[in-house]
């Protein structure tokens, strides 16, 4: 990122994280120290070296490898190279962040979803080494080296700006889905970007109550991708809890196994983050139950 794409996601952050307080919604947060860490360092990590780090490897990968490559696309128009990134860098997002949502992957994105308020400041909580391996990131940094760069530049703060307003519990939709006239607009919107009703359904703790959906819903910048895969559920409703229900029965993983698994592993039971270990599933964890009690 350059200086100036550093401060726009700061003031996104604070402007958000202003509007969170202001509106009263901050006070449901309760964050504990674990918490702060994960959401500071989360962001530290990403912002001040994983992604700066694979665009720089990028770039020299390419020119030592195929250096007459380097701005090879350079002359295409701006809505191709708007097109190559939405593909190259969004639609394999929505792909990788499907994936992590299987036993293989789970425990690289489980810090994002342990988080048990929504809010501007959980948007780069994720393990080290998921945004490390995360390929649409290293695609990004093929598609400046192959001459996107300004484009990207604006791309990724419009990006930015989506995720972050999905996040916030501003809820700026909200008011938006009672006017009678913003209907058929907000039918299309809630359709083609992450909005914070579709997406707080992905960080919800349960599906019992209609509204959470956290097997759907995966879209960073479109979520257009989601109703593309049959992923996609709408309700213009938030529910009632975010979070992990395992963390409620067992208590919260420390903040460094979030952070830094498989470096350090988990002492806790029942738990995915141990080598083996599987994502807690209430509904099979209740049908064992049942027939043990058989």
């Amino acid at each position: 990122m350059t200086p100036v794409q550093y401060a726009i996601l700061v003031a996104l952050l604070v402007g958000f994280g202003f509007l969170e307080y202001a509106l009263g919604r901050a006070q449901r947060f309760k964050a504990n120290t674990a918490d702060n860490i994960l959401d500071l360092l989360g962001f530290a990590l990403l912002a001040g070296f994983t992604q700066p780090f694979i665009l720089w490897l990028s770039m020299l990968i390419g020119r030592h490898a195929a250096p007459h490559y380097e701005n090879a696309l350079a002359q295409l128009p701006w809505y191709a190279m708007v097109g190559l990134l939405l593909v190259g860098d969004d639609m394999l997002q929505y792909w990788w962040h499907r994936a992590s949502h299987s036993p293989l992957l789970w425990p690289l994105h489980r810090a994002h979803h342990s988080a048990h308020y929504m809010s501007a400041r959980i948007i780069y909580r994720n393990n080290f080494f998921y945004y490390l391996a995360m390929p649409a990131i290293w695609m990004s940094g093929a598609l400046v080296f192959l001459g996107l760069r300004d484009v990207y530049l604006i791309y990724i703060v419009i990006k930015l700006a989506v995720i972050t307003g999905a996040h916030s519990d501003v809820r700026w939709d909200e008011p938006l889905y009672r006017s009678r006239a913003l209907r058929p607009v907000m039918w299309v919107v809630q359709r083609t970007i992450s909005t914070p009703a579709t997406h707080f359904a992905h960080h919800a703790m349960s599906k019992d109550d209609g509204i959470g959906y956290y097997t759907g819903n995966f879209g960073n910048l479109l979520f257009f991708w989601d109703v593309l895969y049959g992923t996609a559920h709408i309700t213009q409703r938030y529910p009632a809890k975010v979070g992990l229900r395992d963390d409620e029965l067992f208590g919260h993983e420390k903040w460094w196994v979030e952070l830094f698994y498989p470096v350090f592993r988990s002492r806790r039971v029942h738990s995915a983050l141990i080598p083996g270990g599987l994502p807690y599933d209430e509904t099979a964890d209740a049908t064992r139950l049942r027939s043990g009690a058989q």
